[in-house]
């Protein structure tokens, strides 16, 4: 019997990933990507002889099967992960504390941090005990976490407003890509368990030291090539026509490729034009929640920290990109801006006087400081909308037509739109689409997971 053909639609991290696990399951593979790069919505921008990413994508090690990628795909050395996890917490009054991890094991590890927190009081750090304790308890694959909202489970264990904005949004808006008000108990818990509450190194950071081009795009090109997936840049398909033996062809304007399986692993809202059974419907109950980022290019370095977290600014995060920007005068700082509905409107002009004002409320050295360039990066539709009740829109890797899969972190993984669930995703819909001519049975991606592995 010839090996399986296996055609993915969609270049981001899901269609690499799956391409790449189902060649090194013996299958023959065919990639077909719109844009002329790899990495989908892990991309960069060139801007004045200078490299700007278009999101600061963060991961954790918790995230093994991002990792397992990164390591595939040969850029081990192109991404930076924390011993420990620490987190610089600051506030524009010159407050500063910091979230960090000892020796100890899960919960504890967090224990001497927090009741160090300045930024809460006496009585409200004494209150996140009763919270993390409840919190590891729950099982995010509980159907009816998803019908509650973070903060008013929050609220009901003791946690006030302030609280809610100054310790639990920092970790629920920049993975959840939406506010703690706004988001779904059952992503939370599954980042607050899996990253934070067992096991103690979960939620120790990482993040590429080189632009996202490179990293997923290049890197992951040359993997593919070397793997012998057949790829190809500027394939816009038009359309995935299921043929009277079940096989199926993958068609563009001029060109078009038989297989005996496909994975989608585009945006939802391309579903409908390829014949996914609900396809409108899934994206539209989805949703979209936007990400902003705002660069600064300075003439000098205006702070020695690589990351921090920021309360009562409009910061939320700022990471140091100078290395990775190409900038050898100087510093590069991001600011990043998770659940981004209230900027994504905004001009640009606008953005870039807002957070630099703030900047400089942080940073007296950036008061001096001359603005050699700045650019705002915007992604409308970068996760879905991690809200009660969207469990129910995010489909499974298989669907009703035999031999059609899909593969994207909007899929049923369990986890919220990460990287780490894109890849779960396309590893999966590989698994099955190999198996798809031998009728195998698989697992589906939900159900190979164990809280606390």
């Amino acid at each position: 019997m010839s090996a399986t053909r296996v055609g993915v639609v969609g270049g981001g991290l899901a269609g690499m990933a799956a391409a790449l696990a189902a060649r090194d399951a013996g299958a023959e593979v065919v990639l077909v990507e719109r844009r002329p790069s790899l990495g989908g919505l892990t991309s960069s921008i060139e801007h004045n002889g200078l490299t700007f990413d278009n999101g600061q994508h963060v991961f954790l090690r918790c995230c093994t099967a991002y990792r397992a990628f990164i390591e595939r795909i040969g850029a081990t050395d192109e991404v930076y992960l924390q011993s420990r996890l620490s987190v610089p917490v600051l506030a524009p009054d010159g407050s500063r504390a910091t979230i960090a991890r000892n020796a100890l094991p899960a919960p504890l590890h967090l224990a001497l941090s927090l009741a160090k927190y300045r930024h809460l009081s006496l009585r409200e750090r004494a209150r996140l005990t009763r919270a993390a304790l409840a919190l590891r308890r729950l099982d995010p694959r509980d159907p009816s976490l998803d019908e509650v909202s973070f903060a008013e489970w929050l609220k009901s264990h003791g946690q006030s407003a302030r609280a809610i904005d100054r310790l639990w949004n920092l970790i629920a808006l920049p993975t959840l890509n939406v506010t703690a008000e706004d988001a779904s108990l059952a992503l939370a818990v599954k980042v607050f368990r899996v990253g934070l509450l067992d096991r103690s190194d979960g939620a120790d950071m990482g993040w590429s030291t080189v632009p996202l081009a490179q990293l997923h795009g290049a890197n992951g090109l040359r993997a593919l090539a070397a793997a012998g997936v057949d790829t190809h840049l500027n394939f816009t398909a038009s359309a995935i026509d299921r043929t009277p033996t079940g096989s199926f062809v993958i068609g563009a304007a001029d060109q078009s490729f038989a297989v005996d399986a496909v994975i989608v692993a585009t945006s939802p809202r391309a579903l409908a034009a390829f014949g996914v059974p609900s396809g409108a419907e899934i994206a539209q109950g989805l949703g979209a929640s936007p990400i902003v980022n705002v660069y600064f290019v300075f003439d000098r370095r205006v702070t020695g920290l690589a990351m921090a977290a920021v309360i009562d600014s409009p910061i939320e995060f700022l990471f140091d990109r100078t290395a990775s920007s190409g900038v050898t005068s100087g510093q590069c700082l991001v600011v990043s801006l998770s659940a981004a509905d209230r900027y994504i409107g905004r001009g640009s002009p606008e953005l870039v006087s807002t957070f630099l004002e703030a900047l400089r409320a942080l940073f007296p050295a950036a008061r001096d400081a001359h603005v050699v360039d700045s650019l705002v990066t915007r992604e409308r539709a970068a996760t879905f909308r991690a809200v009660p009740g969207v469990s129910a829109f995010r489909p499974s890797t298989t669907t009703e037509v035999p031999g059609l899969f899909l593969a994207g972190a909007w899929c049923d993984t369990g986890w919220p739109a990460t990287m780490e669930g894109a890849v779960l995703s396309g590893n999966a819909a590989a698994r099955h689409a190999v198996a798809y001519r031998s009728g195998s049975p698989i697992n589906d991606v939900r159900n190979e997971e164990r809280i606390g592995t």
